[in-house]
């Protein structure tokens, strides 16, 4: 992946205020690159590597998209939208779910996600629509269905030689892990995450832009009321795609521009990761200042006491 010469600045801090008084302090990394992997602008050290995991959603959904699985059983944006999904276990979304397994003729049982404690089904794991579309990948190609998490599985070879095609790079370079819903994810550059979603967002692809597309449309699908990725993208209406990832990942392409955002929150920290995308949205100019108030006060006020404070910036390169 081309890179510039400097990939290191400043990283930005993300203070907790108790009445105006710090009393905790995070620390982030972000990038901005564009289609063909450049590094634009950053935020600490866009080499910084780490496993992508919910974030990769959208590319392990390619493997629906260009199979023609879409096509065979008939599924909708709504499905993928809900294969894109790290869902909440709604109603709605839980019978979207459903909807994929049924169109594809695969019985619920075969799906390999973990029960959510407190729950009665895999169908309400908020990995069950990624896990549904891969289901239904097997079941058009007549992979086994058993074993569909393991590795070397065709549908997760199929799913790595896919990012490795759009990184340029080769697949067996990946280190892989097991997310916690049991299905790979990969170890990869902050900058490498960014890349792969301003290809996600340039429209270069119709199988990208039909994701897209589905994400931009059915947002309440895709996280749920009251979350981050479906609040930007509603309020976006249609100029970002946005996806969440454990432990402090948020990514985010601006739709048509080829740009890609990417941001590590190094202690994994849910609010400061959603602070930084806000604040980092507003400064690279990707949301209105009147969309980026509207997210401060979900995101960055956190009670009659307490708040968010993100300093730093993201610097051009």
């Amino acid at each position: 992946m081309a890179q510039a010469k400097r990939t290191h600045t400043a990283e930005i801090k993300v203070q907790l205020l108790r009445e105006g008084i710090p009393e905790s302090v995070h620390r982030a990394q972000a990038a901005v690159c564009d289609r063909r992997g450049r590094v634009l602008s950053v935020a600490g050290n866009a080499e910084t590597a780490t496993f992508i995991r919910s974030a990769l959603k959208p590319f392990q959904a390619l493997s629906v998209t260009k199979t023609g699985t879409l096509e065979r059983y008939g599924l909708s944006d709504r499905d993928l939208a809900i294969i894109c999904s790290s869902h909440r276990g709604s109603i709605e979304q839980v019978r979207q779910v459903f909807n994929v397994l049924w169109r594809s003729d695969v019985d619920p049982s075969m799906l390999q996600c973990p029960v959510p404690e407190g729950k009665s089904s895999p169908l309400q794991n908020n990995c069950s629509g990624k896990h549904a579309g891969m289901l239904a990948v097997c079941q058009q190609r007549k992979w086994p269905l058993n074993t569909y998490l393991q590795r070397k599985h065709p549908l997760q070879q199929l799913i790595v030689n896919q990012i490795a095609e759009l990184l340029a790079m080769p697949a067996d370079e990946f280190i892989c892990a097991h997310d916690d819903c049991g299905a790979p994810t990969y170890f990869m550059q902050i900058a490498q995450m960014a890349t792969l979603f301003a290809k996600l967002a340039s429209g270069d692809s119709v199988d990208m832009e039909r994701i897209v597309r589905a994400m931009t449309s059915y947002p309440t699908l895709v996280a749920g009321q009251e979350a981050f990725d479906t609040d930007v993208m509603r309020l976006a209406a249609g100029e970002i795609v946005s996806k969440s990832g454990a432990e402090g990942i948020q990514c985010v392409g601006q739709i048509g521009s080829g740009l890609g955002l990417a941001i590590k929150v190094m202690d994994g920290t849910r609010r400061a990761k959603y602070a930084v995308a806000v604040h980092l949205l507003k400064q690279l100019g990707w949301i209105t200042p009147a969309i980026a108030e509207n997210l401060a006060e979900t995101y960055l006020v956190l009670g009659d006491f307490k708040r968010l404070d993100v300093i730093g910036e993201i610097e051009m390169l």
